[in-house]
C-alpha cells in the first residue's frame, strides 16, 4: 500500500463512508473512491462491502487496520513535527558564547525568544576564542558567539554587531564621574593589566600605547570579571568590554569611553559543513537585536 492508500483506507474505515473520508481529507468524493479502488486492486482483495451507501469493512480490512493505524499515527506525528519545525516550535539550539555575553545579552535574547517559542530546548556553555573551534568540531555547539574572532578553517563567520572596550574606574579616583577619559588621565592611574586575555586585551594594549600611555601594570589578571572586582576595591582602572562593565557598575565603580570610542566586532561562527538550523537562524536575530540595543 502506498501512503495515499493508507490515508484513504484509514479515513474510510474510521468515518464509515466515502463522504466522511472526503471531508476529513479535504478532497472530493470521486477522488476518495478512485484511490480506494486502486488500493483494493493493488492488494488483490476487497476492503469494504458496499451496502445502501454504507461501507462495511471486510474481515481482511479489520485485520489490516491495526497495522495501518500504527503507520497512520506515525505519519501524523511526522506531519506535526514538520509543521512545528516550520513554525520554529520544535528543535534544539546548542550555543557557546564568550562569558561576558552571559551577563545581559544572551539571557535577554533567550527570554524574548522563549515568549514566542517556549518549546525550543537550549544547551548553553561559555567558551573562549581558543576553545571555540574545538567546541564546534566536537559538535558541542552549533553556533559560537565570540569577540573579534580570528579566521578559522572550515568555519563560516556572521557579523552580529559591535561591542566597545571601555574603562572601568574607581569613583573615588574620578569623583566627577567622567564619561570619557583622555590618555593623559589614564597615564596617571594604576592600570590593571588584562592584556593577555585574548583579542580584546591586545586591542586595548595597542590603543593605549598608540595614545602614548606607558603601560606598566603591577596587577596582571586574565579574567574581565576579576579585573572589574579589583576596580571595585579601588585597586586601579581596567579596560574591559562594555557588556561586562555594565554588569559591574555600582556606587563605587564608574565607566568611561576612549576618545574616539574603541570598538570591536562580535561574530557568530558555525561549521561550513553544518549549516545553522532554521530555529538557530531565528534565535540569531534576537541575539543581534540585543547586541545592538
Amino acid at each position: 500500500m502506498r501512503l495515499r492508500h493508507i490515508e484513504v483506507f484509514h479515513s474510510v474505515y474510521t468515518t464509515g463512508s466515502i463522504t466522511g473520508a472526503a471531508k476529513l481529507l479535504f478532497v472530493s468524493q470521486p477522488s476518495v473512491s478512485k484511490v480506494l479502488a486502486h488500493a483494493e486492486m493493488q492488494l488483490g482483495f476487497q476492503l469494504f462491502h458496499r451496502n445502501k451507501g454504507q461501507l462495511i469493512p471486510t474481515p481482511e480490512a479489520d485485520m489490516l487496520f491495526s497495522e495501518v493505524d500504527k503507520t497512520y499515527r506515525q505519519l501524523r506525528s511526522i506531519r506535526k513535527m514538520s509543521e512545528n519545525i516550520k513554525r520554529n516550535d520544535f528543535g534544539q539550539i546548542n550555543l557557546s558564547f564568550t562569558p561576558a555575553l552571559g551577563f545581559e545579552v544572551v539571557p535577554k535574547a533567550l527570554a524574548k525568544f522563549r515568549e514566542e517559542h517556549p518549546n525550543i530546548r537550549f544547551d548553553l556553555e561559555t567558551t573562549h576564542n581558543d576553545q571555540a573551534l574545538q567546541a564546534l568540531t566536537e559538535h558541542r555547539c552549533d553556533l559560537a558567539l565570540l569577540y573579534s574572532s580570528p579566521p578559522m578553517p572550515g568555519v563560516t563567520k556572521i557579523e552580529c554587531g559591535e561591542g566597545e572596550i571601555v574603562i572601568l574606574y574607581p569613583k573615588a579616583q574620578f569623583p566627577d564621574e567622567p564619561k570619557v577619559l583622555s590618555p593623559e588621565q589614564l597615564a596617571k592611574t594604576e592600570l590593571i593589566g588584562i592584556w593577555d586575555s585574548g583579542p580584546l586585551g591586545e586591542l586595548a594594549y595597542d590603543r593605549l600605547t598608540n595614545d602614548g600611555v606607558q603601560v606598566q601594570s603591577n596587577l596582571q589578571v586574565t579574567s574581565y570579571y576579576v579585573a572589574a572586582r579589583m576596580v571595585a576595591q579601588g585597586l586601579g582602572c581596567c579596560t574591559i568590554d562594555k557588556f561586562t562593565a555594565l554588569g559591574n557598575l555600582s556606587d563605587k565603580v564608574g565607566m568611561a569611553s576612549f576618545a574616539p570610542p574603541l570598538t570591536f566586532k562580535i561574530n557568530g561562527l558555525y561549521l561550513d559543513n553544518r549549516p545553522l538550523s532554521k530555529v538557530s537562524e531565528a534565535f540569531l536575530k534576537y541575539l543581534k537585536s540585543e547586541i545592538s540595543a
